[in-house]
């Protein structure tokens, strides 16, 4: 494999993310940073000579200025020529124009009324001033922060895009070097930096966005955390411009609203309302070929000129037409946000930048991506709207139905251009259809016999049938859909969590396992036995028999009860207390597999359970009549059991089966027919197989046990 080619005097192969210029003289290529030339001053080089070539033929030839009003300044200045934009010339002419007062247009407000509730019941289409920041919510840095505390927070190597104003034309340059060219008293070129987002930076813990924007703000309410695509970063800009910088006529990315802050120096906008007839003056100047030579604001009616000074704070609604000049050195912050107050105007701005065919550097990142994510989550409001007998606002009526329609376009448009921003977990067809289904649901039956809320005069909702539908009924909405969402997220917690037992299936299990490590016994001590239980059982396991017999102090039980309720119990205890042995003594007892005998040791619970002589003459006595067996001392054992028939737990105990074969667990045991069950909760019914009877058995022993202390 063939070698990359080297240039430069580094020796590096190519870097497309680095600025590179040519060398007249050698054709070799070289990196600015390497031989000092910077992107916007390689336009100034008419013939460029490296340092190599610098030794013989003498240094670089720059070009030679003509004009001071066309932007390529070498073209004879013969008066044939219109100005434009952004030239020294037209700044001038730019600042000595008339215009209409902003106040015509221009909403002044306090920052504490500006919120969502005043923007969705009087709208936001006009800008807002404000100047008293306080409930604003917009957390903004001393205005002694300077351009060296940018660069200090947000790293002077970072590339930026800056905008040669003279040209209107963009260059990278890293942060470091247009910092230097800030705070230089000598400026021989207008660089203006509108494009610096600092989201991902330190600096953005010293900026908060206002709360209207945050709350309005597509990207904060709709976007996932689990999207595949990478979450937009419009939010946070810091905008940094000398004096004389000029940003063209322009509608923000996507029809995307704005906010700005001048923290200091001084910002003079000129504004043009986006009305239809303004909107396609505009598309027809942005695709003209002499679009700099024509100021915008002389085709259109009005162009309103607001002056943005230190300390406000100016809010531009969706599609407004705005140029931006700075009058003085001007630090301000700013962000962009899609909202549902106007979404039909953010489509309409977004198609007409697909027909301008603007780069993809200066649109709205997955803006149809988002499109489909907040189609999703605005279906889902207005079923819950309908369910709540509630009406949605016409605004959002209105929204749905042109991004119905713009799905619908780009769904068509995707099988010659495929774009691939449709979610994965987003079915674009069905979601449309249940979107279309719900418009077609309000305006064939009207929610609860009214029209969608409309805004009257007097900025207040009013539904047809004249009731009001203030901002209190869209509160409790929104508290009822939380609820909702939180009593859904609470039912599938309980779903998947582990139910708490009762207290028969406490008992009902603790008597399961008992039984279970009773089902055999240790026959390996009797070889002649054990070989008659497997020629009759063929079930036998002496594995198992062993691990039974070795688990034996594993069959205590300790409960803790409050108000009846078990609260906690375990199955293992090291200990024997009077609550777990009166349990088990009382489990075994019903079901048939204990009987007493004197023991001083653990080791006797180990011993073989065939019955002894001793043993024998005590079943022989029981069978005759005789009541109280005799103990190994030839004393009665009467005393053993107390009045409710239970054995006393001061005494050790062994397991043995009053007919002299093995204990066989119930389900395997010949039991006669048991009495007529003639309780309430049973009476009349056929009781379940394995799971009644074990719970009956389970409620007798709880009752037998209720005058006891069993429970602690």
């Amino acid at each position: 494999m063939a070698a990359a080619p080297l240039y430069c005097v580094c020796r590096q192969p190519y870097d497309v993310s680095r600025f590179m210029i040519e060398c007249d003289i050698c054709k070799d290529w070289f990196h600015g940073s390497c031989v000092q030339v910077e992107e916007h001053h390689a336009v100034d080089i008419d013939v460029y000579h490296c340092p190599n070539c610098d030794v013989v033929h003498g240094p670089s030839l720059m070009k030679k200025r003509n004009n001071w009003h066309r932007h390529d300044y070498t073209e004879p200045d013969d008066g044939s020529k219109p100005v434009q934009a952004g030239t020294s010339v037209f700044i001038k002419e730019l600042q000595n124009r008339t215009f209409p007062s902003a106040e015509e247009i221009l909403i002044r407000m306090k920052g504490e009324l500006v919120t969502t509730r005043y923007l969705e019941r009087h709208g936001f289409n006009y800008p807002i001033a404000i100047t008293e920041m306080e409930g604003l919510g917009l957390k903004l840095p001393p205005s002694t922060f300077s351009v060296k505390d940018v660069e200090q927070y947000v790293g002077g190597n970072k590339v930026i895009d800056v905008i040669d104003v003279a040209r209107q034309a963009d260059s990278k340059m890293k942060l470091s070097e247009f910092i230097k060219y800030f705070t230089n008293p000598h400026r021989p070129k207008v660089l203006n930096l509108i494009s610096l987002e600092f989201s991902d930076t330190k600096m953005a813990k010293l900026v908060e966005v206002p709360d209207v924007a945050q709350k309005l703000s597509w990207v904060e309410n709709y976007w996932p955390d689990d999207s595949f695509f990478p979450k937009p970063f419009v939010q946070k800009y810091c905008l940094m411009g000398v004096k004389d910088s000029y940003t063209d006529f322009h509608i923000d990315f996507g029809g995307t609203s704005v906010w700005y802050h001048v923290l200091w120096g001084e910002k003079v906008f000129y504004l043009i309302k986006p009305t239809l007839t303004n909107l396609a003056l505009y598309e027809a100047w942005s695709s003209s070929p002499n679009q700099s030579e024509v100021f915008f604001g002389d085709k259109v009616d009005k162009c309103y000129k607001c002056i943005v000074p230190q300390g406000t704070t100016l809010l531009i609604p969706t599609g407004w037409i705005h140029a931006v000049l700075t009058s003085q050195d001007c630090m301000a912050f700013g962000g962009n946000f899609l909202h549902n107050l106007n979404i039909g105007m953010q489509l309409r701005c977004y198609e007409m930048e697909r027909r301008l065919k603007t780069p993809d550097l200066f649109k709205f990142p997955y803006f149809e991506a988002i499109c489909w994510y907040v189609a999703k989550n605005l279906l889902e409001m207005l079923k819950e709207l309908r369910e709540d007998n509630c009406p949605p606002p016409t605004y959002l009526v209105d929204g749905v139905k042109a991004l119905i329609s713009a799905l619908k376009t780009w769904l068509k448009r995707e099988v010659n251009e495929p774009t691939s921003e449709v979610p994965d977990n987003i079915r674009p067809n069905h979601l449309i259809k249940e979107l279309t289904k719900e418009i077609r649901y309000l305006e064939e039956e009207p929610v609860g016999g009214s029209k969608p809320v409309k805004s009257q005069g007097s900025g207040v909702p009013l539904g047809s049938n004249g009731c009001l539908s203030t901002r209190a009924t869209l509160e409790r909405l929104c508290q009822a859909r939380r609820a909702r969402r939180a009593a859904r997220q609470l039912r599938e917690q309980q779903r998947h969590a582990p139910k708490l037992p009762t207290n028969l299936d406490i008992l009902e299990q603790h008597t399961r396992d008992v039984l279970k490590r009773l089902e055999v016994g240790p026959l390996e001590e009797d070889p002649a036995f054990g070989a008659k239980v497997h020629a009759k059982f063929n079930k036998v396991s002496t594995a198992s028999a062993a691990a039974a017999a070795e688990s034996l102090e594993d069959n205590h039980i300790r409960l803790m009860l409050v108000n009846g309720r078990i609260i906690r119990w375990g199955s293992k205890v090291s200990s024997v207390n009077q609550c777990a042995e009166s349990v088990k003594l009382g489990m075994l007892s019903m079901a048939g597999l204990l009987c007493s005998s004197k023991s001083e040791t653990a080791d006797s619970l180990q011993e073989s359970w065939w019955p002894s002589p001793l043993e024998q003459a005590q079943h022989q006595r029981r069978l005759q009549g005789d009541k109280s067996p005799i103990d190994s001392q030839g004393n009665s054992s009467s005393e053993a059991w107390d009045n409710q028939g239970l054995p006393s737990p001061e005494m050790d105990y062994q397991y043995c089966d009053p007919s002299m074969s093995p204990p066989l667990h119930p389900s395997k045991r010949h039991a006669p027919n048991p009495p007529p069950i003639s309780n309430q909760a049973t009476k009349g019914k056929r009781p379940k197989k394995g799971m009644a009877t074990a719970k009956q058995r389970l409620g007798k022993i709880l009752k037998l046990s209720r005058h006891n202390r069993v429970f602690v």
